[in-house]
Parts: structure tokens; C-alpha cells; sequence
């Protein structure tokens, strides 16, 4: 018999991180904790920024915008998952799925491209620093985020129609924690080339092709530091960089790890626990790692708290 297709009545399963009863207030406990921290942080770094006139620069618009991005891409997988653990249902809903693996592709390909922006940014800032503010104008700044923004939107948007095509017979059950592009494809019992093509083909230039871009900015930028005679500027254009490395050391480094975990292990459940750090850890890390090492950012948030005890 051919297998019939079930996609506008079925529901998927989502197998969690866990399965043990034990563990489930655990993981709920944690994964609450880390989300309210991940929203808190994004959003003081965000508050700050446009509370202070001396932020008003591209390096913390693009950080702001970076901030928001993660803050979407932690609330399209995370509430979920705590609503799953908290009734003990697995289940969400074709229509509810897709959606799910839209809203998070676009934030995620958000995160990559604003990270790629920056870089041009800090290169623009010390390989030309005296046409810094003529080419990092205001207008170019917005233009560039509606850019990423449409990029990661036409992307995700492209995905999601490919995976209307798709047949969906039985076995629903997705061996992770949220709607992943992959998985779902998995899942499907209709001819799945298209949409693995499109999927390599938009790694390829949305994935490597932005990592080298970043690659790229910063072998400019290190040649260019080490010609300053001075130490003291040195040590000033490299702090500068410090924490912007670090996030895309971060973001990249988990997401290397995802796609080595997969190819390394046949097991859905590691690949899973590995998919945590890039959707829940480094969101969660991005504003410490920008506050401990920015004294701007920590003097804003100094003003932003006196302000607000001020108020109360």
C-alpha cells in the first residue's frame, strides 16, 4: 500500500532531552533559570544601549540588534519545552512545528549575519578608522540589519514551503527538544533531495560563506594592528575585538560541535544535549561576555540601575 499522507492532521512528538521522570523537574528547573537570564541579560544590554548617547555608535546598534535576535531565537524553543515537561506531553502540531522552525531559523541566521556586520564593522573602525564615520553612517547601519533581517526571513521563509511539500507518514517522533530543520526532513516518506540541496546550498552561503567573511575582516584587522608603533593602541584595537571574538568563537565553536556530534555518533539524544549550547548557553552567555569586558556597556548599566532605584 502506499503510505498515506498525514501532514494536515498529525502531530509530531518531541522526544526532549530526557526521558527519565526524575530528571524533568531538574531540567525544567534549569532550563526556566537559564531563559529568564538569557531574556534579563539581552534585554539590560538592549535597555542600556538606547538609554545612553554615548552607545549611540554602529558597534552597539549591531549589538543591541544582536541581543534581540537572541532573545527571539531562546523564546522560540525554550517556553516549549518548559510547557512540555510541566503538562508531560511531547506534542506539537504540524502547523505549530513549522512554525517553530521558522521563527528559529530566522533568528538564528540573524545572529550569523549581524555577527558577520560586526566584523566589517571593527574593520572598518581600525583599518580606516579616519573614514570611520563617513562609511559606518547611520543610514548604512539600518540598511545593513533590514538586509540581514531580509536575508534570514527569504531563507527561513524558503525552508518552511520546502517542507509543505513534504509527505509525513508515521514515526513522527523528532529525537529533539524543538522543530529542527534536519529532523523534520528525516521524518518525511516523500522524495526529500530538493530540500536537502537547498539545505547544504543555504549552509554554504548563509554558514561558511559569513565565516569567512569574519575570517577575512579579522586577518585585515590583525595586519593592520601590529603596524601601530604603539603599544598602548595596540593593546586598545585588540580590546576592542576581545569580546566580539569571543561570541563568534562561541557561536560558531557550538555550532562546529552540533554538526561534529552528528556525524561522529549515531545517537539523536547527544545531538540534542549538543543543540542545547547553541540555542539556550550562548544566548545566555552574549551579555556577560560583552558587559564584563566592555567598561561602556557596564557604566551604562550602572546608570540604567541608579535610574531605575531612583524611579522606584
Amino acid at each position: 500500500m502506499k503510505p498515506e499522507n498525514q501532514t494536515h492532521t498529525a502531530e509530531f512528538l518531541l522526544l526532549g532531552l530526557s526521558e527519565d521522570p526524575e530528571l524533568q523537574p531538574v531540567l525544567f528547573g534549569l532550563l526556566l533559570s537559564m531563559f529568564l537570564v538569557t531574556v534579563v541579560g539581552n534585554l539590560l544590554i538592549i535597555l542600556a544601549v538606547s538609554s545612553d548617547s554615548h552607545l549611540h555608535t554602529p558597534m552597539y546598534f549591531f549589538l543591541s540588534n544582536l541581543s534581540l535576535a537572541d532573545i527571539g531565537s531562546t523564546s522560540t524553543v525554550v517556553p516549549k519545552m518548559l510547557l512540555n515537561i510541566q503538562t508531560e506531553s511531547k506534542a506539537i502540531s504540524y502547523a505549530g512545528c513549522l512554525t517553530q522552525a521558522y521563527f528559529f531559523m530566522v533568528f538564528v541566521c540573524m545572529d550569523n549575519l549581524l555577527l558577520t556586520v560586526m566584523a566589517f564593522d571593527r574593520y572598518v573602525a581600525i583599518c580606516h578608522p579616519l573614514h570611520y564615520t563617513v562609511i559606518m553612517n547611520p543610514r548604512l547601519c539600518a540598511l545593513l540589519v533590514l538586509i540581514c533581517l531580509l536575508i534570514s526571513t527569504v531563507d527561513a521563509l524558503v525552508h518552511t514551503l520546502m517542507l509543505l511539500r513534504l509527505s509525513f507518514c508515521k514515526h513522527l517522533q523528532i529525537p529533539h527538544f524543538f522543530c529542527e530543520l534536519t529532523q523534520i526532513i528525516r521524518m518525511a516518506c516523500s522524495d526529500t533531495l530538493i530540500n536537502n540541496m537547498v539545505e547544504f546550498l543555504a549552509t554554504i552561503f548563509l554558514g561558511i560563506a559569513p565565516l569567512f567573511g569574519i575570517i577575512f575582516s579579522y586577518a585585515q584587522i590583525v595586519s593592520s594592528i601590529f603596524r601601530i608603533p604603539s603599544t598602548g593602541r595596540k593593546y586598545k584595537a585588540f580590546s576592542t575585538c576581545g569580546s566580539h571574538l569571543s561570541v563568534v568563537s562561541l557561536f560558531y565553536g557550538t555550532c562546529i560541535g552540533v554538526y561534529l556530534s552528528s556525524a561522529v555518533t549515531d545517537s539523536p539524544r547527544m545531538s540534542a544535549m549538543a543543540s542545547v549550547m547553541y540555542t539556550v548557553v550562548t544566548p545566555m552567555l552574549n551579555p556577560f561576555i560583552y558587559s564584563l569586558r566592555n567598561k561602556d556597556i557596564k557604566g551604562a548599566l550602572r546608570k540604567l540601575t541608579l535610574g531605575t532605584f531612583l524611579l522606584l
